[in-house]
């Protein structure tokens, strides 16, 4: 009753919010700034801000103070056939800008410049894009003729490496602590506190119920995916970070992994169950391509569930953020007024999203020990296992 009541009022509100500056907004469309409004209009592209932040980047940009951005470069690394290897810093580009070195990191002020924003190839695709990496001749002009492989450290690549690194940092000082006995024959200490009860977690909670008496030679697994995970996705929230778990090539290595150590544990009773479904018999036609394709969608299920609701949540906040500058740009004092409510919602969402990364990196491990147990379906590795429960896909 709570909960429908504010919501009442939220929409009561913004409605009213709505009409009160919807006359000036209308008197504003047809007075003599109609013009001015709308080449400040088309500077706002919601789309662009929002694609750049969840697609890759060959720089980790934080902010522009004016004409100059906040960003730290990374290694640019090239190779082409016919210009051999190329390494340096993405600042050479000048945020797309400058050529260096015979490359261009194609942007959108780089194709106006050149009139390359309508080129296109025989099938009428746009022949350059944005965000990446072009030979050029002596003129500045990109040449398609020459290939050019992109070998970069990209901003994606770096941030996996920082959180290889905060995992290592993290559990190999309290790995050698439970070497030592401390937290086996003792108390465990200090940020040994906080990481063991999810150990723990993820030992009663997501490896024996579903793994039974053969949990212990995956707990690394889970373990290694919930953390890694977890950990990347919580480095996307920082401002200017990369949006690593949002990216359709870092689940789909993780989706990769889950089903090859998947199909190394199936065993006869999991393939007989696949080949021979227990069906009646006019049904098998049926069912044997069904079950055939559900080994492959397993896999494929995880890569999209982790995809998607980590794509989301960073598209929500900034479709938020970008329309207190399109209603500015309509009406100031709309922009002003409804700035408040969208900062709030956009705080709401931050603080979903870090509870996201939890249940996103627990769903990851929990599912990927589900289809590990039932690759095994039918033998006895279940009977009387410890904490042993039917397992719940969520």
């Amino acid at each position: 009753m709570r909960i429908n009541t504010m919501k009442f009022f939220l929409v009561a509100g913004f409605s009213i919010l709505l009409l009160i500056f919807s006359n000036n907004l209308f008197a504003q469309d047809s007075g003599t700034n109609t013009a001015e409004n709308k080449q400040e209009s088309e500077k706002i592209n919601p789309s662009k801000i929002i694609l750049e932040h969840v697609l890759d980047a060959h720089e980790f940009h934080f902010a522009t103070i004016g004409d100059k951005p906040v960003s730290i470069p990374l290694p640019i690394i090239l190779y082409s056939p016919q210009k051999g290897f190329s390494t340096f810093m993405s600042s050479r580009f000048e945020h797309g800008h400058a050529t260096y070195d015979g490359y261009v990191l194609m942007s959108e002020d780089y194709m106006k410049e050149h009139h390359l924003e309508d080129a296109k190839d025989a099938k009428s695709k746009p022949l350059y894009k944005e965000g990446v990496i072009y030979a050029v001749d002596a003129n500045g002009e990109p040449d398609p003729a020459i290939k050019v492989y992109d070998l970069s450290l990209t901003r994606n690549a770096a941030q996996m490496l920082v959180s290889v690194v905060l995992l290592i940092l993290i559990m190999v000082p309290i790995a050698k602590k439970y070497a030592k006995g401390q937290g086996i024959t003792s108390a465990p200490k200090g940020f040994q506190n906080v990481i063991e009860p999810v150990i723990t977690f993820v030992r009663d909670d997501v490896a024996k119920p579903n793994l039974g008496t053969k949990y212990e030679p995956f707990m690394p697994l889970l373990l290694s995916i919930f953390f890694f995970i977890l950990i990347n996705s919580l480095l996307s929230l920082i401002p200017g970070t990369a949006n690593v778990a949002g990216n359709i090539a870092f689940t789909g290595v993780l989706g990769i992994i889950s089903f090859i150590v998947i199909m190394f544990n199936t065993n006869k009773h999991f393939w007989g169950h696949t080949f021979n479904p227990p069906v009646p018999m006019g049904v098998k036609p049926i069912m044997l391509p069904v079950e055939i394709m559900g080994i492959f969608t397993k896999p494929f299920a995880l890569i999209v569930r982790l995809f998607a609701n980590m794509i989301s949540g960073h598209i929500i906040i900034l479709s938020f953020i970008c329309l207190i500058f399109i209603f500015g740009v309509m009406n100031t004092a709309l922009g002003w007024g409804t700035s408040p409510f969208f900062v709030l919602l956009v705080v709401f969402i931050y603080m979903i999203e870090i509870l996201v990364a939890f249940i996103q990196a627990f769903i990851f491990a929990n599912l990927t020990a589900v289809f590990i147990g039932m690759s095994y379906e039918g033998g006895d590795e279940h009977i009387n296992a410890p904490g042993h429960e039917d397992p719940i896909i969520v």
